[in-house]
């Protein structure tokens, strides 16, 4: 739910930090430039506008309420307060609504109210907020213990600092389920190979056993990981009880990289069958209808609602999957749910991937 950044030095910010605010707060970019104390407003897609010697606060929105456009992009004049401007990174319960953000209606509220009492009304809420005096050419930081510092730069959320690489083999590699749910919005490094030999069985889940030496090179997905998503990926994994991550140096792209990667514990891999990578295996499926569809370039998995399921053990009087569709009707390649064109950034929203895509890729996925 949003990033806040507020650099205050002339060094230049990560691409991948701003890259990433971007990717995963993909509702509208509003920046206040600490220089002339400005307030100019973007696309998330305009991240490298950010890339700069020049101080900045800048909000990278993701939207819960209210609707996607620049009225509720960051930053927001507080009421009949003109100097004061609000940056809000968290939710406010009981406002907002389907048109008008709750931090938009916040920033309402507090004009009518005395500026004194501000910090003592916002210490109320579980939310990071930062107020721009344009007057003045102020700053204030509230709720700071739920802030990140790093190298001179605050963070709001630490999700958008990778600091850990991880490599996966199993239910966490690209296009299978787990990845969707804990590394989609992680940054993907690349595909390779761990530099040493390790068994790998499958019994089911993957399992590679901490035994240098033995079986094959394992096939592993790099990424470059947040603090938060790394305590994620331990609970998952149930870390150290039912496996155990471990530095180890894996190859990707001719590159040897430092990463971490998860042993399974207790398991026995002797007398049985030794694998080098994991693929989780999906139905058959063969394509239908539009025949420019199977031309598509290849996806991860083929959704089966596109699909009709092949079989050679049943017999089918009907295809199991059949879908209508409205061909005036963006829908998103890869999950196939219909869109929702935004005004503001002339892009379309998937709401189940929480994505936008570009007019012309929508357009070559058309039925």
């Amino acid at each position: 739910m949003c990033v806040i950044l507020i650099k205050q030095s002339d060094k230049q910010l990560s691409k991948t930090i701003l890259r990433t605010s971007s990717k995963i707060n993909p509702h509208g970019l509003g920046i206040v430039w600490l220089d002339t104390y400005e307030t100019t407003y973007h696309k998330s897609s305009a991240w490298k506008t950010l890339v700069t010697d020049r101080p900045f606060i800048a909000h990278f929105r993701y939207a819960t309420k209210g609707m996607v456009n620049k009225a509720n992009t960051h930053p927001f004049i507080c009421g009949k307060n003109t100097d004061e401007l609000l940056m809000h990174n968290g939710t406010i319960p009981n406002i907002g609504t389907d048109a008008k953000s709750d931090s938009r209606m916040l920033a309402e509220y507090l004009g009518d109210m005395p500026r004194h009492s501000w910090a003592e009304e916002l210490a109320e809420y579980d939310s990071r907020f930062v107020t721009i005096n344009t007057r003045t050419r102020t700053f204030q930081i509230y709720n700071k213990e739920l802030w990140t510092k790093q190298a001179d730069v605050w963070y709001s959320k630490d999700n958008v600092i990778k600091n850990s690489l991880v490599a996966v083999y199993g239910t966490l590699k690209k296009g299978n389920n787990n990845y969707y749910h804990y590394l989609r919005n992680e940054t993907f490094v690349g595909k390779g190979t761990t530099t040493m030999k390790y068994p790998m069985i499958v019994p089911g889940l993957p399992y590679v056993i901490d035994k240098p030496g033995k079986g094959h090179h394992i096939d592993i997905d790099l990424f470059a990981v947040s603090e938060t998503a790394m305590k994620s990926l331990d609970m998952l994994e149930g870390h150290p009880t039912h496996y155990k991550r471990r530095e180890i140096t894996v190859l990707v792209k001719g590159k040897v990289y430092k990463a971490w990667l998860y042993f399974g514990q207790n398991q026995e891999y002797k007398g049985k069958h030794l694998h080098s990578t994991y693929e989780k295996q999906y139905p058959k499926f063969t394509l239908r209808g539009n025949s420019s569809y199977a031309d598509w370039s290849k996806p991860t998995y083929t959704p089966p609602w596109r699909l009709e399921m092949e079989t050679e053990s049943v017999e089918h009087d009907t295809p199991c999957f059949e879908k209508t569709y409205d061909n005036s009707t963006h829908y998103c390649p890869d999950c196939g749910q219909a869109t929702e064109e935004d005004p503001y950034s002339l892009e379309w929203w998937c709401h189940s991937c929480q994505k936008f895509e570009t007019e012309e890729v929508m357009n070559q996925f058309k039925f």
